[in-house]
C-alpha cells in the first residue's frame, strides 16, 4: 500500500509561477489578502481530502484530466501548488480530451499549458459525432458522453503509466449527483472522493470534493483562465442536473449552511438507519439480541 500524503493542511502563501496568467497586478491591498485567503482555503481543502481518502501517495504520477473548464483548471493549479510543498514525489500530467465538438479551440489548452510547463497531452476522439448519432431528439446527451469520454481516459491512463485519474469534481457536483440519484435512480449514491474503476484497472481521485463551487469559480475569475465552454451538453434546455443545481442554489440562499450540512451526511452514514439488505444485517437482529441477553447473564451471574 502506498504512504499517503501529508499535505500541510494550512500552508504559507504560495506566490504564482511565472507564465501564470493572472490579473492580480491590478488588486489592490485588500484584493490581494482575498485573493491569498482563498487560495489558502481551496489549498486547505484539497489538502484534508487528499489526506482524509489517501488519494496522492509516494512516486504517483496523476493524470489531470483537463476539459477547460473552470473546475480541471482549478485543479490543476492547486495541485501544482501542493506539489511543490509536497512531503513525498508525485508528478501531473494534463490530458485533454478533445471530443472534436465543431468549433472547439484546438489552441487554447496547449498554448496555456505549454505557458506554465506542465506535462501534457492531447487526446483526439471523435465522440461528438457518436453522441449526436446515438442519442434521440430532445433527449439529454450527458449520460453518453459520460460514458465514452470515460472509457476514452480510462484507457489512455494505462498508456502513459498514470497511477491515478484526478477529476474536477467539486462538493456541489457531488450533491447534486446525489439528488439525482434520489429522485430519477431510485439509488442513495453520490459521487465518491475516491474510486475503483468497474474494470480494477484505474484509481480515480476527486481533489475538489470538499471545495465550494463558488469559491472555485471567484479563484478561476481571479487567475483569469483560459476558460472554453462545452458546447454539446451546456446548452442543452431540458438537464435535471440544471434543475437540481438550481434547488440546492435556493435551499443554501433561503437557509445558508444547508449545503455543508448534507455534504457532511454524505460522509457520515449510519447503514442501520436505512434498509439496504446488503449493507446491514437486519436478518440477524434476533440473534444478536439473544447474544447481547446472554452476556447481560452471564454477567450478573459472575456478581
Amino acid at each position: 500500500m502506498q504512504d499517503a500524503v501529508t499535505f500541510d493542511p494550512s500552508p504559507a502563501d504560495v506566490p504564482v509561477t511565472e507564465g501564470d496568467a493572472t490579473p492580480l497586478d491590478i488588486l489592490d491591498a485588500k484584493g490581494r489578502r482575498e485573493f491569498n485567503k482563498l487560495q489558502k482555503r481551496l489549498r486547505r481543502q484539497v489538502g484534508n481530502a487528499i489526506i482524509d481518502y489517501e488519494m496522492i501517495g509516494e512516486g504517483d504520477r496523476v493524470m489531470v484530466c483537463l476539459s477547460g473548464g473552470k473546475d480541471s483548471y482549478t485543479m490543476l493549479e492547486v495541485l501544482r501548488s501542493l506539489q511543490r510543498n509536497a512531503p513525498v514525489h508525485f508528478s501531473l500530467v494534463a490530458v485533454n480530451l478533445d471530443q472534436k465538438q465543431p468549433g472547439f479551440p484546438e489552441h487554447v489548452l496547449p498554448e496555456y499549458l505549454d505557458g506554465i510547463g506542465v506535462e501534457y497531452h492531447i487526446l483526439e476522439r471523435d465522440t461528438y459525432s457518436v453522441v449526436k448519432e446515438k442519442t434521440p431528439e430532445g433527449k439529454t446527451t450527458c449520460a453518453l458522453c459520460s460514458r465514452l469520454r470515460r472509457g476514452s481516459l480510462y484507457g489512455f491512463a494505462e498508456e502513459i503509466g498514470a497511477t491515478k485519474i484526478a477529476l474536477g469534481h467539486h462538493r456541489e457536483d457531488i450533491l447534486e449527483t446525489l439528488f439525482l440519484n434520489l429522485f430519477f435512480g431510485g439509488s442513495l449514491k453520490a459521487m465518491p472522493p475516491k474510486l475503483l474503476s468497474d474494470d480494477g484497472r484505474n484509481i480515480v481521485i476527486r481533489p475538489l470534493a470538499y471545495c465550494r463551487e463558488a469559491d472555485i469559480a471567484e479563484f478561476a475569475r481571479l487567475m483569469a483562465f483560459p476558460i472554453i465552454p462545452c458546447n454539446l451538453c451546456g446548452s442543452q434546455p431540458n438537464l435535471q442536473r440544471q434543475v437540481v443545481k438550481e434547488m440546492l442554489a435556493e435551499w443554501e440562499a433561503r437557509h445558508p449552511g444547508r449545503l455543508e450540512s448534507m455534504f457532511k451526511a454524505v460522509t457520515n452514514v449510519a447503514p442501520s438507519q436505512l434498509a439496504d439488505r446488503e449493507l446491514f444485517d437486519f436478518a440477524g437482529l434476533e440473534e444478536k439480541q439473544a447474544r447481547r441477553q446472554a452476556d447481560r447473564i452471564d454477567i450478573l451471574n459472575e456478581l
